[in-house]
């Protein structure tokens, strides 16, 4: 089989992966910017954590469909036979266990609020988390998603899943392009209106 062979883009549970993959940090980065610029989902909630909680409802859901269709996506495809191998089945194994940690201590580290956008709600930590697994590396949230994406690509030998597992990463370098330097300012407002009291 030649490279090309083995991913068919035109795939419709393909196409679906890359879509939902596409679209939820495009949904999670749209919907903040609007709830922390018009406050319109606070005002219905009654609250910005009833709000909050209710969008990372619905970020958990999207994080589901993303994941059901990056599998059907993977069952579609065609295997490569060169990644059939033990080696690489558990280094696999090994990126969906790193990539686990960082997601699970992200979470404990920063709570559901801190985790799904709190501080576009008006909700701000009082000091930046420096904890594991933010004293190694940023964003480890992200980056641990994404080893979970390519350990389970790698488990399944599965080229397709390689390629979703790439525009995962792009989407999220993209996210953060735009969040970082917004919550930067989300905070660096908060410390000038305090300085200004």
């Amino acid at each position: 089989m030649a490279p090309a062979e083995y991913i068919d883009v035109t795939d419709f549970s393909f196409v679906m992966a890359a879509l939902c993959i596409v679209f939820a940090p495009l949904f999670w980065n749209v919907v903040a910017r609007w709830e922390h610029k018009t406050r319109v989902l606070t005002r219905l909630f009654g609250s910005p954590y009833t709000a909050c909680y209710s969008v990372g409802a619905v970020i958990i859901m999207l994080a589901c469909l993303r994941s059901y269709c990056f599998s059907e996506a993977m069952k579609t495809q065609p295997k490569f036979e060169g990644m059939l191998c033990k080696a690489i089945y558990y280094a696999g194994g090994a990126c969906i266990g790193l990539g686990g940690l960082f997601v699970v201590s992200s979470f404990f580290a920063l709570g559901f609020v801190g985790t799904y956008l709190g501080d576009y709600f008006g909700i701000l930590m009082e000091e930046k988390v420096t904890s594991f697994p933010f004293n190694i590396m940023n964003d480890p949230m992200y980056w641990g998603s994404t080893m979970n994406f390519l350990g389970w690509a790698l488990m399944n030998a599965s080229p397709a899943g390689l390629v979703l597992t790439a525009i995962v990463g792009v989407c999220y370098k993209i996210a953060l392009m735009y969040e970082g330097p917004f919550t930067e300012e989300i905070y660096q407002r908060r410390e000038e209106s305090r300085k200004n009291k």
